[in-house]
Order: C-alpha cells, then sequence, then structure tokens
C-alpha cells in the first residue's frame, strides 16, 4: 500500500510540474536587438523630408560666409512672408522647417536681449521684427509643419569669442532665449564648422546638450557627433551604400568633420567622414544620419544661381531617404524675403516626381509568401503584413531558427513592369539586415547591403519584367523583420540613355 501512495504521488508531482499549453497561445513579437530609436528618432526618421532655411545679412551681401562685421541696416526684406515659406513646405511634402536664427556672422534673426547684432538694429519693421516668431506663428497656423533650429556655436562677431567662458554663457543664455521663447522645437543644429586662423574656443557641448533636453525634452539634438542625429559627411546628400543608424558615439567629436577640415585632408578626418557616412553595424548608439544638401549651388540665396535640375534632386532622394536617411534639404529665401519662384516650382516637380513614382506599388496585385513564419500561419507575423500601411510595427518575421535562407517572394498573374524596389525594416526593434539580393524569374537584379527604414534600388539596367519577385535576406544581426515592401516605376529614369 506504501509503494502504491508512493508511486502515485510522483505521478502528480509530474503532472502538476509539467507546463500547460494553451491551444490559443498568441506568438510573441522577437526580442528586440540593441541599441534602439528613443520615440523622438522614429518621429524624425519618419519626416524623410526637412527643410533648411539659410537666411540672414549673408543673403544681402551675396555671401556664403560672413564676416561679423555687416552693418544691420542692410538686413531688410521688405515682402517676408513666413505663410508663404510654410505653405510651400507642405505643398512639396516637408513637415519641419529648420531656420538658420543665428549664421558664423554672429547675426540674429531674432531680437536677443544678449546682443544688438540682431534684427532689433535693421531697419526691416521698424527694428521690431522677429524672423523665429513669424516662421513659428506660421507654422502653429499650419497643421502638420514644426520648426526647428540652427544656432552657430563660431560667431565671427561676438568680441566674447575666444573667451571660454564668457562666450560659453552667452551661447547658453541665447540657447535658453530661443528654447524658452519660441515653443516646442523639434530639432536644433549645432554646426563643426569653423575657419582656420579663428580663436581657439572650447565649447561646453555637454552643457549645452543637458541645458536644450532639460528645456524641451522631444527635441532631436543634431552635430557631427549627435547625441540624436548624426552628419552624414559630406554636403552633397549622398550617405553611403551601407548606411547603419548605429555608430560608436565615442569615436566621434564635433568639429572633425567639418566642412573646412576638408581641406587639411588628414588620413584621420577621412576616416572620421567615411564612419559618418556608413555608419557601424557594432555600433553602441542608435545615432541616425542626417543627409544635408541645397536646391542650388550656394547655401544662401544669390541672383546669380539656379535650382537643380529635377534629375539631380530624384539622385539625391535616391542617395538619401532611399539609404536609411533623412533629407535636409535646403530652400534660402531671397532678399524680398520669399522663397523665389523658380524654386518653388522646382519644388512641385519634386513633390510631383515622387508621387508619381511612389503612389502605386505594384505589389499589391500579387500572391505573396515567404520562408517561413514566426508563429506559423496563427501568428501575426505573415508575409502579408509587408502590403499593409503600417511601416513600423506590423512586419513580416521567418522562424528564429531559420538564420540563413531567409525569403519573401511575390508571384504575379501578369508580369509586371517596374525599375524601384523598396524595402523597410521594423527599425522599432533595431536595425538587423547586413545582406539582400532582389531576383525576378530567377535572375539577379539588385544586391545590397543595409536596409534600415527605407532601402530604395532604381535599377541600373532600368525596367525589368517579370511574374516572381523574390528577395533573399542573406545575412542578418538577427532575424530580419520586414516591416513594407513596394515595386514601383519610375518614368524619370532612364539609365540607357546617353
Amino acid at each position: 500500500m506504501a509503494k502504491l501512495w508512493c508511486l502515485l504521488s510522483i505521478i502528480t508531482l509530474l503532472q502538476v510540474s509539467k507546463p500547460v499549453i494553451s491551444r490559443h497561445e498568441v506568438t510573441t513579437p522577437p526580442l528586440p536587438i540593441l541599441p534602439l530609436p528613443s520615440s523622438s528618432q522614429l518621429k524624425w526618421q519618419e519626416r524623410e523630408l526637412i527643410m533648411f532655411l539659410h537666411f540672414g545679412v549673408n543673403t544681402f551681401t551675396d555671401s556664403e560666409w560672413g564676416t561679423g562685421h555687416e552693418n544691420p541696416a542692410i538686413f531688410n526684406p521688405g515682402e517676408l512672408n513666413a505663410n508663404q515659406w510654410v505653405n510651400v513646405a507642405a505643398e512639396a511634402g516637408f513637415s519641419l522647417m529648420i531656420l538658420t536664427a543665428k549664421h558664423h556672422d554672429g547675426f540674429c534673426l531674432w531680437p536677443s536681449k544678449y546682443t544688438d547684432h540682431s534684427v532689433a538694429s535693421s531697419p526691416w519693421k521698424n527694428g521690431r521684427g522677429d524672423v523665429v516668431q513669424e516662421l513659428v506663428n506660421a507654422a502653429r497656423a499650419h497643421e502638420g509643419i514644426d520648426v526647428g533650429l540652427y544656432l552657430s556655436p563660431w560667431d565671427r562677431h561676438d568680441k566674447r569669442y575666444g573667451h571660454d567662458l564668457q562666450y560659453n554663457e552667452y551661447y547658453l543664455a541665447q540657447l535658453q532665449e530661443l528654447l524658452n521663447k519660441y515653443g516646442s522645437v523639434r530639432e536644433i543644429w549645432f554646426d563643426g564648422a569653423k575657419g582656420s586662423n579663428v580663436p581657439n574656443m572650447s565649447y561646453y557641448f555637454s552643457d549645452w546638450f543637458s541645458m536644450v533636453k532639460e528645456l524641451q525634452t522631444s527635441i532631436n539634438i543634431f552635430s557631427d557627433a549627435g547625441p540624436d542625429v548624426r552628419w552624414v559627411g559630406n554636403e552633397k546628400g549622398f550617405a553611403g551604400s551601407t548606411c547603419w543608424s548605429t555608430i560608436n558615439r565615442t569615436s566621434l567629436s564635433i568639429g572633425n568633420g567639418s566642412i573646412v577640415e576638408r581641406i587639411k585632408l588628414t588620413r584621420i578626418i577621412a576616416s572620421v567622414r567615411i564612419y559618418l557616412n556608413t555608419g557601424d553595424s557594432k555600433g553602441t548608439d542608435w545615432l541616425p544620419a542626417e543627409c544635408d544638401v541645397s536646391i542650388r549651388e550656394g547655401w544662401f540665396w544669390h541672383k546669380s544661381e539656379s535650382p537643380k535640375r529635377l534629375s539631380v534632386l530624384l539622385d539625391i532622394y535616391y542617395k538619401s531617404v532611399g539609404r536609411n536617411c533623412v533629407l535636409l534639404f535646403n530652400v534660402p529665401p531671397n532678399t524680398t524675403g520669399l522663397i523665389s519662384e523658380n524654386d518653388v516650382q522646382r519644388l512641385k516637380d519634386f513633390r510631383g516626381a515622387i508621387d508619381t513614382i511612389f503612389s502605386t506599388n505594384l505589389a499589391e496585385s500579387c500572391f505573396v509568401r515567404a520562408s517561413s513564419q514566426r508563429g506559423g500561419e496563427d501568428g501575426d507575423f505573415g508575409p502579408e503584413n509587408v502590403l499593409d500601411g503600417d511601416h513600423l510595427w506590423t512586419y513580416w518575421a521567418p522562424k528564429d531558427e531559420e538564420s540563413e535562407d531567409n525569403w519573401i517572394e511575390f508571384k504575379c498573374i501578369d508580369k509586371l513592369r517596374f525599375n524601384v524596389i523598396r524595402i523597410q525594416e521594423a527599425i522599432g526593434l533595431g536595425q538587423r539586415i547586413k545582406q539582400h539580393e532582389v531576383h525576378v524569374d530567377g535572375r539577379k537584379v539588385a544586391k545590397g547591403t543595409t536596409v534600415g527604414h527605407k532601402r530604395l534600388h532604381r535599377l541600373e539596367k532600368g525596367v525589368v519584367k517579370g511574374q516572381i519577385v523574390r528577395i533573399k535576406i542573406l545575412k542578418s544581426r538577427a532575424v530580419p523583420l520586414i516591416s513594407s515592401i513596394g515595386l514601383h516605376y519610375d518614368p524619370f529614369w532612364h539609365p540607357n540613355e546617353t
């Protein structure tokens, strides 16, 4: 009897210790792979296009870098209309506008109480004007437009420049003015540019950044070294064909990649710029790249210049937004205070071209399948997710154990005709893909490394026709998560024409 009781007790214990698996257990998402973007970085990445507004005394002196000795009396944009700026930006698809509140010449576009070298000393509006406030008011009146500010660390006018304590106090005072007085600021730009033969100056960047985050918790800080957004390493608007949002901030310092340093062309500077351009798959910091470029040759408006051709702007788009970056596109107001009509027209052409190319996704007419699916057919991670409207939080995920030979395929009844392939990762869970290929009817038509928020393959040989399109993920930091795929036709792309 005692033996029987002992046996029954053992059986009972085994039954109790056995995990109970519900038939209706929902498959969980895969683990994220660090580092991850912040909420404000994700919102920034989704913007894709940001407008830069270079405006100031340089606009009236036909120069790029002012001397700091300009008479404020030259600043008199008699027809300035920030509502026009905002309307132009909105119609062209921009959701954030960054104004040069102070450039290297030290002239302030707001009436700073810490200097008389500002709009307060100009004849514009009898010295009672405020360009920053005009932009803020116009943006507030137009839903969907946010404001950012550029405050140059290098100041060629102020006599405190070169005296570390005095100038850093002055700079922090102006930061507090801008970030306290004008409401929500979504991005602030710290430019590392500085000319040769200037006074030695130590910027208290840690103090600046801490103050910025204290005053504006949702702001993104741009500089060569972040901490939220990094420079891409050039002013052509091009990212590397490999471009990671991850990098090691300890390998960067502000100013080492600046435009003036190019003159030196040292191996160290060159390597830093390459590092900024490509990022680092083993980077410990999420620090995505911003590609800055101007619609004209110069950053400030010059009567002798015209906007770049549409084909050039589209090439920049593919090599910035299409390489996991945000495009910071400079559109300088002219001496009247308006964006010039030929620039407005070029922006309309640009927006129209983008809409023409990407408004139709040919993949939506196809049947989609994949090598495997996390959680099986009853899971929430099927390949059909790449065709919904959510480009962040719904995605196709293969099984964890299949680290190689992951693919997703579109099979169409009729042959498709396209020349652009769009791939997007669910970057909210980290950037993963290291190498991929695209095959059409068994023939390789494109290959690449990183994907990130968006990778655009504009096919080098032009239009392809086919019924079966397969995207192969050859290498990945972890199980790949693809949030969106598109097959598009770009009628402006003619690589075979002379």
